[in-house]
């Protein structure tokens, strides 16, 4: 397997890794997979209720899981949760088995796609802008570290996102592995 048949999106909730991931895996015919409705489907119960009864360690445990299963095919597009890049494995897991993908987005720009949203737990508290704006400064740094591609997803349309990305991806399929930044 080689690390170009898969393409791994990273980045905070709301960023738009399920969408761009789909169109991603149209385009390349690829099979697609969000890591968040994979554990949803094998659980039986939505992330809030994992949780509320887990806490958050125990849903990072079968994230854990998850994306190590899924790392290991080949041919598909993964969108993670946006917490995955907490676990060093999980890093270490996209970047050795694939191009990572980094969809970066203001946590201000997310809060306004995600505030009406009560699937996401970590949101359910008094400030969710403060939420969003922590969980940026903590997780930055870490898609970066896995990231081959950062697209900065600012207010282009998703179909402008995935024009930028093809362009990049074509280029990174050609051998030149060089993290890059597209506008």
């Amino acid at each position: 397997m080689s690390k170009q048949d898969n393409l791994y999106l990273v980045g905070l909730m709301g960023a738009g890794k399920t969408t761009v991931g789909r169109l991603l895996a149209r385009h390349y015919g690829r099979t697609f997979y969000d890591s968040d409705h994979e554990i949803e489907a094998r659980t039986g119960v939505k992330i809030p209720v994992i949780f509320e009864i887990e806490g958050e360690a125990g849903f990072r445990k079968r994230e854990e899981a998850m994306i190590a299963e899924l790392t290991h095919l080949s041919g598909v597009v993964l969108a993670t949760g946006g917490g995955a890049v907490l676990s060093q494995t999980n890093r270490e897991n996209l970047k050795n088995n694939g191009v990572v993908i980094y969809l970066r987005g203001m946590p201000e720009q997310l809060y306004e796609r995600t505030r009406h949203d009560r699937n996401r737990p970590l949101l359910q508290t008094e400030n969710p802008l403060a939420r969003l704006q922590e969980l940026f400064r903590q997780r930055d740094p870490l898609y970066r570290e896995v990231a081959d591609v950062v697209v900065d997803t600012g207010r282009q349309s998703v179909s402008g996102m995935t024009r930028a990305l093809y362009g990049k991806l074509d280029s990174l399929t050609r051998g030149l592995a060089q993290p890059d930044t597209a506008d």
